[in-house]
Protein backbone atom coordinates (compact mmCIF):
# COMPACT_ATOMS: atom_id res chain seq x y z
CA UNK A 1 0.00 0.00 0.00
CA UNK A 2 2.65 2.40 1.48
CA UNK A 3 5.11 1.46 -2.25
CA UNK A 4 2.68 2.78 -4.54
CA UNK A 5 2.69 6.87 -3.85
CA UNK A 6 6.19 6.81 -5.06
CA UNK A 7 5.65 4.90 -8.22
CA UNK A 8 2.50 7.21 -8.49
CA UNK A 9 4.91 10.55 -7.64
CA UNK A 10 7.66 9.22 -10.39
CA UNK A 11 5.37 9.04 -12.88
CA UNK A 12 4.20 12.19 -12.43
CA UNK A 13 7.56 13.83 -12.55
CA UNK A 14 7.95 11.87 -15.91
CA UNK A 15 4.55 13.09 -17.62
CA UNK A 16 5.56 16.91 -16.87
CA UNK A 17 8.92 16.37 -17.65
CA UNK A 18 7.50 14.90 -21.47
CA UNK A 19 4.73 17.96 -21.43
CA UNK A 20 7.79 20.30 -20.82
CA UNK A 21 9.39 19.11 -23.82
CA UNK A 22 6.55 18.87 -26.08
CA UNK A 23 6.24 22.62 -25.02
CA UNK A 24 9.50 23.29 -25.73
CA UNK A 25 9.54 21.52 -29.14
CA UNK A 26 6.65 23.51 -30.32
CA UNK A 27 8.08 26.53 -29.58
CA UNK A 28 11.64 25.60 -30.95
CA UNK A 29 9.33 23.94 -34.39
CA UNK A 30 8.45 27.19 -35.94
CA UNK A 31 11.54 28.99 -34.90
CA UNK A 32 13.52 26.43 -37.27
CA UNK A 33 10.73 26.81 -39.92
CA UNK A 34 10.97 30.24 -40.59
CA UNK A 35 14.72 29.91 -40.53
CA UNK A 36 14.64 27.39 -43.39
CA UNK A 37 12.30 29.64 -45.23
CA UNK A 38 14.16 32.59 -44.55
CA UNK A 39 17.50 31.59 -45.93
CA UNK A 40 18.61 33.66 -48.78
CA UNK A 41 18.44 32.15 -52.20
CA UNK A 42 21.87 31.41 -54.21
CA UNK A 43 22.22 33.69 -56.83
CA UNK A 44 21.34 31.93 -60.22
CA UNK A 45 24.37 31.96 -62.60
CA UNK A 46 24.49 33.44 -66.01
CA UNK A 47 23.83 31.12 -68.88
CA UNK A 48 26.62 30.69 -71.44
CA UNK A 49 27.16 33.25 -74.54
CA UNK A 50 25.54 32.44 -77.09
CA UNK A 51 27.47 30.62 -80.08
CA UNK A 52 28.49 32.47 -82.64
CA UNK A 53 27.62 30.39 -85.83
CA UNK A 54 26.57 30.73 -89.72
CA UNK A 55 24.40 27.59 -91.28
CA UNK A 56 25.44 26.18 -94.14
CA UNK A 57 22.26 26.92 -95.71
CA UNK A 58 23.28 30.64 -94.95
CA UNK A 59 27.02 29.92 -95.83
CA UNK A 60 25.72 28.84 -99.53
CA UNK A 61 23.64 32.14 -100.17
CA UNK A 62 26.12 34.55 -99.19
CA UNK A 63 28.97 32.65 -101.39
CA UNK A 64 26.35 32.33 -104.21
CA UNK A 65 25.91 36.02 -104.19
CA UNK A 66 29.80 36.97 -105.75
CA UNK A 67 28.98 41.04 -106.38
CA UNK A 68 29.69 42.73 -102.79
CA UNK A 69 25.95 44.83 -102.87
CA UNK A 70 24.46 41.66 -103.30
CA UNK A 71 26.29 39.97 -100.77
CA UNK A 72 25.94 42.85 -98.42
CA UNK A 73 22.45 43.05 -98.97
CA UNK A 74 21.55 38.83 -98.71
CA UNK A 75 23.84 39.47 -95.12
CA UNK A 76 21.70 41.78 -93.60
CA UNK A 77 18.54 39.87 -95.11
CA UNK A 78 19.53 36.86 -93.06
CA UNK A 79 20.57 38.84 -89.85
CA UNK A 80 17.39 40.22 -89.86
CA UNK A 81 15.54 36.67 -90.07
CA UNK A 82 17.91 35.70 -86.91
CA UNK A 83 16.83 38.47 -84.94
CA UNK A 84 13.20 38.53 -86.15
CA UNK A 85 13.05 34.80 -84.82
CA UNK A 86 14.93 35.53 -81.45
CA UNK A 87 12.71 38.51 -80.93
CA UNK A 88 9.76 35.93 -81.20
CA UNK A 89 11.39 33.46 -79.12
CA UNK A 90 11.45 35.56 -76.68
CA UNK A 91 7.75 36.26 -76.61
CA UNK A 92 7.14 32.89 -76.29
CA UNK A 93 9.45 32.87 -73.20
CA UNK A 94 12.24 30.70 -75.12
CA UNK A 95 14.86 32.11 -74.06
CA UNK A 96 18.05 29.20 -74.73
CA UNK A 97 15.86 29.33 -78.47
CA UNK A 98 16.43 32.96 -78.69
CA UNK A 99 19.89 32.79 -77.37
CA UNK A 100 20.75 30.55 -80.39
CA UNK A 101 19.54 32.73 -82.88
CA UNK A 102 20.74 35.56 -81.54
CA UNK A 103 23.89 33.94 -82.13
CA UNK A 104 23.56 33.12 -85.67
CA UNK A 105 22.61 37.20 -85.99
CA UNK A 106 25.47 38.29 -84.64
CA UNK A 107 27.82 35.86 -86.77
CA UNK A 108 26.11 37.41 -89.63
CA UNK A 109 27.07 40.71 -88.93
CA UNK A 110 30.40 40.07 -88.13
CA UNK A 111 30.57 38.13 -91.48
CA UNK A 112 29.67 41.27 -93.19
CA UNK A 113 32.33 43.55 -91.71
CA UNK A 114 34.67 40.64 -92.08
CA UNK A 115 33.80 40.93 -95.62
CA UNK A 116 33.67 44.65 -95.90
CA UNK A 117 36.93 45.13 -94.90
CA UNK A 118 38.46 43.39 -97.49
CA UNK A 119 37.28 45.52 -100.23
CA UNK A 120 38.63 49.23 -101.14
CA UNK A 121 37.55 51.66 -98.63
CA UNK A 122 38.47 54.77 -101.21
CA UNK A 123 35.60 53.64 -103.53
CA UNK A 124 32.25 55.29 -103.33
CA UNK A 125 30.50 51.59 -103.78
CA UNK A 126 32.26 50.73 -100.52
CA UNK A 127 30.94 53.69 -98.35
CA UNK A 128 27.69 52.96 -100.08
CA UNK A 129 28.06 49.50 -98.50
CA UNK A 130 28.84 51.07 -95.18
CA UNK A 131 26.52 53.20 -94.92
CA UNK A 132 23.55 50.17 -96.08
CA UNK A 133 25.28 48.31 -92.98
CA UNK A 134 24.72 51.64 -90.62
CA UNK A 135 21.13 51.74 -91.45
CA UNK A 136 20.63 48.42 -90.54
CA UNK A 137 22.27 48.55 -87.30
CA UNK A 138 20.63 51.99 -86.06
CA UNK A 139 17.03 49.93 -86.64
CA UNK A 140 18.44 46.54 -84.91
CA UNK A 141 19.88 48.22 -81.85
CA UNK A 142 16.59 49.17 -80.36
CA UNK A 143 15.15 45.61 -81.12
CA UNK A 144 18.28 44.28 -79.58
CA UNK A 145 17.46 46.65 -75.96
CA UNK A 146 13.74 45.36 -76.09
CA UNK A 147 15.08 41.72 -75.73
CA UNK A 148 17.10 42.61 -73.34
CA UNK A 149 14.79 43.94 -71.28
CA UNK A 150 11.85 41.50 -71.91
CA UNK A 151 14.34 38.44 -70.99
CA UNK A 152 15.52 36.75 -67.37
CA UNK A 153 18.15 37.99 -65.34
CA UNK A 154 20.79 35.26 -66.52
CA UNK A 155 20.70 36.29 -69.76
CA UNK A 156 21.22 40.08 -69.55
CA UNK A 157 24.59 40.12 -70.00
CA UNK A 158 25.06 37.80 -73.22
CA UNK A 159 22.27 40.71 -74.63
CA UNK A 160 23.99 43.23 -73.03
CA UNK A 161 27.33 42.38 -75.23
CA UNK A 162 25.47 41.73 -78.23
CA UNK A 163 23.83 45.45 -78.24
CA UNK A 164 27.73 47.06 -77.63
CA UNK A 165 28.89 44.87 -80.26
CA UNK A 166 26.17 46.22 -82.58
CA UNK A 167 26.49 50.04 -81.69
CA UNK A 168 30.72 49.38 -81.70
CA UNK A 169 30.20 47.47 -85.63
CA UNK A 170 27.80 50.69 -86.64
CA UNK A 171 30.44 53.26 -85.49
CA UNK A 172 33.16 50.86 -87.39
CA UNK A 173 30.77 51.09 -90.18
CA UNK A 174 30.20 55.10 -90.20
CA UNK A 175 34.29 55.72 -89.45
CA UNK A 176 34.53 53.87 -92.82
CA UNK A 177 31.73 55.93 -94.57
CA UNK A 178 32.60 59.46 -93.44
CA UNK A 179 36.31 59.11 -92.32
CA UNK A 180 37.83 59.87 -95.87
CA UNK A 181 35.21 62.40 -96.60
CA UNK A 182 35.65 64.00 -93.69
CA UNK A 183 39.41 64.32 -93.81
CA UNK A 184 38.46 66.06 -97.65
CA UNK A 185 36.38 68.43 -96.26
CA UNK A 186 38.44 69.25 -93.08
CA UNK A 187 41.32 70.28 -95.65
CA UNK A 188 39.29 71.90 -97.81
CA UNK A 189 37.89 74.18 -95.00
CA UNK A 190 41.66 74.99 -94.11
CA UNK A 191 42.18 76.91 -97.67
CA UNK A 192 38.75 78.86 -97.37
CA UNK A 193 40.25 81.29 -95.02
CA UNK A 194 42.91 82.08 -96.70
CA UNK A 195 40.98 82.94 -100.06
CA UNK A 196 38.45 85.16 -98.23
CA UNK A 197 41.27 86.87 -96.90
CA UNK A 198 42.75 87.98 -100.52
CA UNK A 199 39.09 89.09 -101.22
CA UNK A 200 38.90 91.34 -98.77
CA UNK A 201 42.21 92.91 -99.16
CA UNK A 202 41.17 94.11 -102.75
CA UNK A 203 38.02 94.67 -102.47
CA UNK A 204 35.60 95.68 -105.75
CA UNK A 205 34.36 99.32 -105.80
CA UNK A 206 30.92 99.67 -107.40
Amino acid sequence: MFSVQPAAATLAIRSAGFLMLALVGLLISPTCASAQFQQPHSPQLPVPPPMKFISRFERGQLDAARDPKTHTRTAIALAEQRLAAAEHFTSQKRYNAASQELGCYLALIEDTMYFLSGMNTDSGKTRDLYRFLDIALRAHIPRLSLIRRSTPAEYALDLKAAEEFARNTRSEALEAFYGRNVMREGSGSDKKPAKDATSAQDPKRP
